[in-house]
C-alpha cells in the first residue's frame, strides 16, 4: 500500500502525554519504529513521550492497558513479528491484534497499531523507517494517535 497514504499535516497537541510500548523482540527494527514516533511526537511538541519495553509483542497489549491506566492519554504499539514455519506466527498476530483494539475501545483513548507483521526481516526493514525504507510505520502510528487526539478534543 506504498505510496497510498494521506498527507497529514501534523497539529500540536502540548498537552498530550503519550506511551510508546515496543517490544524487546528485533529490537533493531523497533528502535528504528520508536525513532519514527518520536519524530511525530516532537514535531507535536507533546509533553510528555515515554518508551515502554516489553519482552514480546504479545505483551503489548497489557502493557498498553497499563500505560491508559496510569494517565497517558495514548498509546504507540510498536513491534515486529516475523512469519515462521509454525502456527505460532498467526496465534501471535492475532491475538496482538484483538488485544490492541480491545485496549483501546475499552478506554476510549486511541492505540496506535505499529506492530509489523512480515513474512521476512526484508519486509520489516522496507516498513521500519530507516533511509532506505519506503515506509516508516512508526511515524504513521503516532501520526495516526495525534489525529486521534485531536479528534477526540474536538467532539
Amino acid at each position: 500500500m506504498t505510496g497510498h497514504a494521506p498527507t497529514i499535516e501534523i497539529k500540536p497537541l502540548p498537552e498530550g502525554q503519550v506511551a510508546i510500548v515496543s517490544s524487546s523482540w528485533h529490537l533493531d527494527i523497533c528502535n528504528d519504529l520508536i525513532a519514527g514516533a518520536q519524530r511525530a511526537l516532537s514535531a507535536a511538541q507533546v509533553a510528555r513521550a515515554e518508551v515502554f519495553f516489553v519482552p514480546g509483542s504479545f505483551e503489548i497489549p497489557l502493557a498498553s492497558q497499563f500505560a491508559l491506566e496510569s494517565g497517558f492519554d495514548a498509546v504507540i504499539a510498536l513491534g515486529l513479528v516475523l512469519k515462521g514455519e509454525t502456527p505460532h506466527f498467526d496465534y501471535v498476530c492475532q491475538g496482538v491484534t484483538q488485544g490492541i483494539m480491545d485496549v483501546s475501545l475499552k478506554y476510549g483513548k486511541p492505540v496506535g497499531y505499529g506492530v509489523l507483521m512480515c513474512n521476512s526481516l526484508d519486509q520489516a526493514i522496507d516498513r521500519c523507517g530507516r533511509a532506505n525504507s519506503s515506509e516508516d510505520k512508526g511515524f504513521d502510528s503516532a501520526i495516526a494517535v495525534l489525529e486521534l487526539l485531536h479528534l477526540q478534543g474536538s467532539m
